[in-house]
């Protein structure tokens, strides 16, 4: 089994940043592509960012240029840098991490979500 925990959301002003962390734990053999899902009331959810094991990284329209995902490896940890923040960026962000177990089989698991809201 594999557990993310996120953290870092909350309430800021249009052009203020946040930072959204989430870590995998569990039997986790290796990880492949993490990413960052938002989903606004009323609204599909959609990629924000992903980041893959070799770095490699691809990014919505919406937020390119303001928005920097990283990942760190050795504690399986991913983190979402939002800057500029605008009331449209407002959604429960989820994070979601695939990759191997320690058994070999595949996994891709889902996070709990943390709530942005950018409002003034």
């Amino acid at each position: 089994q594999v557990q993310l925990v996120e953290s870092g959301g909350g309430l800021v002003q249009p052009g203020g940043s946040l930072t959204l962390s989430c870590a995998a734990s569990g039997s986790i053999f290796s990880i492949n592509a993490m990413g960052w899902y938002r989903q606004a009331p009323g609204k599909q959810r959609e990629l924000v960012a992903r980041i893959t094991s070799g770095g490699s990284t691809n990014y919505a329209d919406s937020v390119k240029g303001r928005f920097t995902i990283a990942r760190t490896n050795a504690k399986n940890t991913m983190y979402l840098q939002m800057n500029n923040l605008k009331p449209e960026d407002t959604a429960v962000y989820i994070c979601n991490v695939g990759g191997r177990l320690a058994t070999m089989s595949q996994f891709s698991s889902w996070g709990q979500g943390t709530q942005v809201t950018v409002s003034s």
